[in-house]
Parts: C-alpha cells; structure tokens; sequence
C-alpha cells in the first residue's frame, strides 16, 4: 500500500557502508524519475550515478547532514552511504528547476525504499566543491543529492500538537524520532 511505503521512506542518516548498491540499482532508481511528472515536460533533471568507495569519500566530504543535530557531524566511517545520486539542473533546457527535483527525489527514494535501501535527499552542499571534483559544468546547477544505503538507524514518526517542535531528535537508544502535524492541524478547510 502506498501509504505504508511513504511512512517507512524517511530520511536515512546511518547507513551498512560496505553492503554494496550497484549501477543497475541506481539506473532503475533515475529511471523511475524519469518516468515521473515534470513542469511543461521539460525534464532539465540530469544526473550522476557513484557507487565507487572512493568518489564516495569525496562526496561525502562536501554534504552536511542533519541540521537539527547540531552535535553530530554526521555518519561514521562505517555508516556512511554506500552509492550517491547527484540530481542537476540543466539550465540550457529551463532556468529554473521548478518542484521536478522533488518530484523525481521523492519517486526514487520510494522506489528506494522498495527495494529494501533507505534514502537521505541532501540540500546542504559545497557545491562549488562537488562541482570541482566530479567536473560538473557551470550550465548545471546542484539542486540536491540522494544519499544511499542499507538502513542502519530505526525511525519512528511522532505525532506531535500545534504547539509542539518539529525539529526531529534522538533518543539514548539511538532511535530517530521525527515530529509530524496532526492532519487535522494542516488541512485549513474542506469546502
């Protein structure tokens, strides 16, 4: 059911590093974005596929993860993601990416999960260090990063009230907890 694959595919921060994602997998995960919706059909969504341990390492390097915990710099050696999707904005084909890197992110991350791997999708980046590394061209822009993994980490979804925070935490167990507004609290009218 749909709504049990969105609940399970959350943002994935600890990873089994050196269980192994492949090429395919990746190329099946970008094949589901590109089958997925797109402003005006436009598709300026393009991509860069890493499974090497090594071009890993340097991508790795350039992402912050998990702004809510301050105090923790991110995976360890040893949890961190096994295969990376850079997600570029081709600006030739339009000039600004609209919602399709959400689109496409949020599709291959299901499909993702489907498969048994979790997902983070990344917005902070060194871009212009990513870009020096992989040689990526000034005409595509850096919307996001897919990071990828065999889960490590358990996390739960809290329901929280109005007045509640929705900064996700972790408990003494190492457990994610991740705040979620009641729907009756988001839905404003039903007309």
């Amino acid at each position: 059911m749909l709504e049990d694959l969105i609940r399970k595919t959350r943002s994935c921060r600890r990873f089994y590093q050196h269980h192994m994602v492949s090429h395919d997998t990746l190329t099946a995960l970008v094949n589901l974005a590109r089958l997925s919706a797109s402003a005006s059909n436009l598709q300026p969504i393009k991509y860069i596929l890493s499974c090497s341990e090594r071009v890993n390492a340097d991508i790795f390097s350039c992402l912050g993860w998990a702004g809510y915990l301050p105090d923790w710099p991110g995976p360890a050696e040893g949890e961190r993601p096994a295969a990376y999707i850079i997600m570029l904005h081709d600006t030739t084909i339009s000039s600004e990416p609209g919602c399709d890197h959400g689109i496409a992110a949020q599709s291959m991350m299901l499909g993702a999960r489907e498969t048994g791997l979790g997902s983070c999708m990344i917005g902070s980046i060194d871009r212009n260090r990513l870009r020096d590394i992989l040689d990526i061209p000034p005409h595509l822009n850096i919307p996001a990063v897919i990071a990828l993994g065999k889960p490590k980490e358990t996390i739960v979804l809290e329901t929280i009230g109005t007045e509640e925070s929705i900064r996700y935490w972790r408990d003494d167990q190492g457990i994610h907890h991740v705040p979620k507004r009641k729907l009756n609290d988001i839905i404003l009218n039903r007309l």
